[in-house]
């Protein structure tokens, strides 16, 4: 397992039908709400050095990836955050540590690259709790949502 910091460039074409997948096992609003991806405003943040794309490759195929939005808080101006994108690994490299060796390597940049806070959404259907609990993440805030398309 090869776990790495990309840009957006090198894994764009490898990502797609990851996304795909992604959005298929855990969007609720399916009916309602259509997996389009704003590709000219990742590429605008990647360009601006606001995106964070780590991805986990097994065999040089991408498994899993953790797509973060860094960037100064507009509450706490001395501090960079990290927010989540989005995190993926395909459920067959779920049971081994994958995941955490993915989120790990996340987190090391953050540290070493002065990164405040760095907050990971999960969704309660599919929540991967015990994994952000062991390696140290504090449950902080809940969000809810009302979609209002029909």
């Amino acid at each position: 397992m090869k776990i790495a910091h990309e840009c957006l460039a090198s894994v764009k074409e490898d990502i797609k039908p990851l996304i795909e997948k992604h959005w298929e096992m855990v969007a609720l609003n399916q009916g309602k709400i259509k997996l389009n991806p704003n590709w000219e405003e990742y590429a605008r943040l990647d360009a601006a050095g606001i995106l964070r794309v780590f991805t986990a490759r097994a065999e040089g195929h991408l498994v899993g990836y953790c797509v973060l939005v860094v960037s100064r808080s507009i509450h706490y101006q001395d501090h960079i955050f990290a927010n989540n994108d989005v995190t993926f690994v395909l459920p067959e490299y779920r049971e081994g540590a994958t995941g955490y060796y993915l989120l790990k390597f996340a987190e090391d940049y953050c540290q070493e690259n002065d990164i405040s806070l760095m907050n990971i959404n999960t969704k309660v259907h599919i929540p991967f709790d015990n994994l952000l609990l062991g390696m140290g993440f504090d449950l902080i805030e809940r969000i809810y949502s009302k979609c209002f398309k029909d």
